[in-house]
């Protein structure tokens, strides 16, 4: 089943709401590895990821709270988080690791994951471009997604986010560079008009 294309009540703010799920590659002559990343569900804007060996509610907790320190929020502001409903985001490790922060800890319905569609889709894109290349080491694929979440948050264009960066969304930029860029067509527009009279009068 596919996902959804957003939330029933979308979040209206950044640190509102976090999505966290694993994906996986696989290293030539290590094996499977697994990607924790953390999702900003407004603004698109990864926060934490780490590259693991395997899927425990530990790796999610490392993720967590590097997401939490790169969000620089204060002890009382807390995100919900949400993830589906695999062993290590069911587990009890996790569920009191959640609590002792204050964080409130959604999961989507078995087989409907129609909440954590940005999430899935983050990974989508990520590894149609990463897959493009094999990786023989843990290190040479982590400074691979170190490249891309820099390119992702900082340098692409979100369709979603009315083409703007998903870093521009998360630090509050998004209104001030949606309202330059509407006062750059409004002057480009008076312009062509103005050059649009000239050349008639000048043919008249």
């Amino acid at each position: 089943m596919e996902a959804a294309e957003q939330f029933y009540n979308p979040t209206t703010a950044p640190n509102q709401l976090w999505q966290t799920d694993f994906t996986y590659f696989k290293i030539k002559q290590w094996g499977w590895y697994y990607l924790s990343t953390v999702l900003d569900d407004y603004s698109r804007y990864i926060l934490a990821w780490e590259l693991c060996p395997s899927m425990q509610a530990v790796d999610v907790e490392r993720t967590v709270q590097a997401a939490l320190q790169a969000s620089s929020l204060s002890t009382g502001q807390r995100p919900r988080i949400l993830s589906d409903n695999g062993s290590a985001y069911v587990s009890r490790y996790l569920k009191e690791y959640l609590k002792g922060e204050g964080i409130d800890h959604v999961r989507c319905a078995p087989y409907h994951p129609m909440t954590q569609g940005k999430i899935e889709r983050y990974h989508r894109s990520m590894k149609n471009v990463l897959l493009l290349e094999h990786y023989f080491s843990p290190d040479e694929l982590s400074n691979r997604l170190a490249e891309w979440v820099t390119y992702y948050n900082y340098q692409r264009y979100h369709e979603s986010l009315e083409n703007v960066r998903p870093a521009d969304a998360y630090w509050g930029l998004q209104d001030q560079i949606l309202a330059q860029r509407q006062k750059i067509k409004h002057m480009s527009m008076l312009i062509r008009r103005k050059n649009h009279i000239f050349q008639q009068l000048q043919r008249g």
